[in-house]
C-alpha cells in the first residue's frame, strides 16, 4: 500500500486530500468523510482499511475553508471553528473534487463509493441523495431525520430521491438519533424504495466504530459493521 497527500484546486481554495493506495489492482475506489473532528488519525486509518480491502481511498479535508485542521473529541467550541464555510453546497463541491481526482485515477463514476462517519455519515447519505455514484455507506450519521448541534437542515425529504445505493449504520445507545428517527427513515425509504437500500442497527453508542474513542468504542459492533460496509462496496462496485 502507498499513502500520499495531494492538494485539490476548488473554487473556494485548495484542499488537502489524504489518499491510500492498495497494492496492484484495485477493485474500485471509495471516498472517506470525517467525523466532526476532521482528518485525523482515525480517518487516515479508515483510508488505509479500505486500501487493505483492495479499493483506492481518498479523505478530503472539508474544514479547509477555515483553515484546516483538527478538533480534540472533547473540544466542541473547537469543531464548530472548524465549521466556518461549511454548508450542504460547499460539501458537494468538496466530494465533487475528490470524485474528480478518483475519475482522473481512471474510475467510473460506478466504481466509486462513499463511507461517512458521524458528521461525515450525513454528508454520504447527501451524497447519495444527490450524485449517482456506486454506493454509499453512513456511519450514524445525524441531522438526517431531525436537527443536530451542527448547522445543517434534515435531509428525510430527499429519501425519495435517492440516486445511489445506500446503507445506514446506526446504534441504538446514541443519544443524539433515536431509534425513532432511525425506523423514520427506514419506513421513508422503504415508502419510496427509490434504489436499494438498508438500515443496520447495533446495541452500540454513536461513535462505536472509533477505536481512539474507548467510552464509546464497541470492537464487535465495528467489526461487523466495516464487514458489512466492505460487503456493501462488493456488491455494489
Amino acid at each position: 500500500m502507498r499513502t500520499d497527500e495531494h492538494t485539490l484546486d476548488t473554487v473556494d481554495g485548495p484542499m488537502r486530500l489524504y489518499e491510500a493506495v492498495p497494492d496492484g489492482q484495485a477493485k474500485g475506489a471509495v471516498v472517506v468523510i470525517m467525523e466532526a473532528f476532521g482528518v485525523n488519525d482515525h480517518i487516515e486509518d479508515v483510508t488505509r482499511r479500505a486500501a487493505e480491502a483492495g479499493y483506492h481511498a481518498v479523505a478530503p479535508d472539508l474544514f479547509h475553508r477555515a483553515g484546516g485542521g483538527v478538533a480534540p473529541y472533547d473540544d466542541f467550541g473547537k469543531v464548530m471553528e472548524l465549521f466556518a464555510g461549511v454548508t450542504d453546497d460547499t460539501l458537494l463541491v468538496d466530494v465533487d473534487a475528490s470524485i474528480a481526482h478518483l475519475r482522473a485515477a481512471g474510475f467510473e463514476d460506478s466504481r466509486i463509493g462513499i463511507v461517512g462517519f458521524c458528521f461525515g455519515g450525513r454528508v454520504a447519505f447527501l451524497v447519495a441523495a444527490r450524485r449517482a455514484i456506486g454506493a454509499a455507506v453512513t456511519f450514524y450519521g445525524g441531522a438526517i431525520v431531525s436537527p443536530s448541534r451542527l448547522p445543517f437542515p434534515p435531509l428525510i425529504d430527499e429519501a425519495k430521491t435517492l440516486k445511489t445505493p445506500w446503507l445506514g449504520i446506526f446504534g441504538d445507545r446514541d443519544q443524539s438519533i433515536p431509534v425513532e428517527d432511525v425506523e423514520k427513515l427506514r419506513a421513508e425509504l422503504d415508502r419510496a424504495n427509490p434504489v436499494p437500500h438498508g438500515i443496520v442497527r447495533y446495541d452500540a453508542d454513536h461513535g462505536f466504530h472509533c477505536d481512539q474513542r474507548p467510552a464509546v468504542y464497541d470492537e464487535a459492533a465495528a467489526k461487523d459493521a466495516w464487514r458489512r460496509t466492505l460487503d456493501w462496496f462488493g456488491r455494489y462496485l
